[in-house]
């Protein structure tokens, strides 16, 4: 395996990729989420790359317009279309071996695939979408805040830190009314994502940290019986945990696999 660095044009910016290299030929096109460069968080997505090319599969990032070492205007994820699209051509062109291309994203990244319908790929791996719109809050849904409750009931020390008087009560009551609520808000944002991949013909796993919020939210305003939902108990948005890790790099493998 090989890393190279290299560069595409996207309407007339220079846009700063790398390559993973392995024979494979199906690849993985692995999109940034929010304003973090390819390297990722803690070079998170640098070291994913990295074991996933050791699988055999070769493993493109990039960082879209406006964004580390790319040039022009960052148009965020919801005018990132064209980026990813570019972004897979040049993927072909540089690995010709490659005949087939899965997306992953996690959060918005996730959400910049669904809504450019796919952005040409063959398969979709698409992790704690984002469906929180502008300016909303993004507390956890009324459903995740009455398990989690529940769960604290059911703990003995959670009881005795309500009896002797450790709880923030002002918080406990902020809960409760959040807990009271039936659902959270609609959003449009969700509805524009699904819309966008009601045609995708390929493949597509929705992988659900069951701890982090913006997956919380996303599960109450999708269809909970979605059959190409899979969840990870307990793990958090990136899966920092060894077990949730590990997880996530067997869905990823199992999608390049199928």
């Amino acid at each position: 395996m090989k890393r190279l660095a290299f560069s595409f044009e996207c309407q007339g910016a220079r846009c700063g990729a790398t390559l993973d290299s392995a024979p494979g030929t199906t690849g993985l096109l692995l999109v940034s989420g929010g304003n973090e460069i390819r390297a990722g968080a803690f070079n998170s997505q640098a070291r994913l790359a990295a074991e996933i090319a050791r699988a055999g599969f070769p493993v493109v990032r990039f960082d879209r317009r406006g964004i580390g070492d790319s040039e022009g205007e960052n148009r965020e994820f919801r005018r990132s279309r064209k980026d990813i699209a570019t972004a897979l051509h040049a993927f072909r062109a540089l690995a010709l071996q490659v005949d087939r291309v899965i997306g992953f994203g996690n959060c918005d990244a996730a959400s910049a695939l669904m809504l450019a319908g796919g952005a040409e790929c063959d398969g979709l791996v698409l992790s704690n979408p984002w469906t929180i719109e502008d300016g909303e809050d993004d507390t956890p849904p009324p459903a995740a805040v009455r398990s989690r409750y529940v769960e604290k009931l059911k703990n003995p020390r959670e009881l005795l830190r309500l009896a002797s008087g450790q709880v923030d009560l002002k918080k406990l009551a902020r809960g409760l009314r959040q807990a009271s609520k039936k659902q959270s808000a609609p959003s449009s944002l969700a509805g524009e994502m699904r819309e966008g991949i009601a045609g995708f013909a390929g493949p597509i796993r929705i992988l659900l940290a069951d701890a982090d919020r913006t997956a919380q939210v996303f599960a109450e305003r999708w269809d909970a019986e979605d059959p190409r939902i899979r969840r990870c108990s307990g793990a958090d948005h990136a899966y920092s945990s060894t077990e949730a890790s590990a997880w996530l790099r067997t869905q990823i493998l199992e999608a390049l696999r199928g």
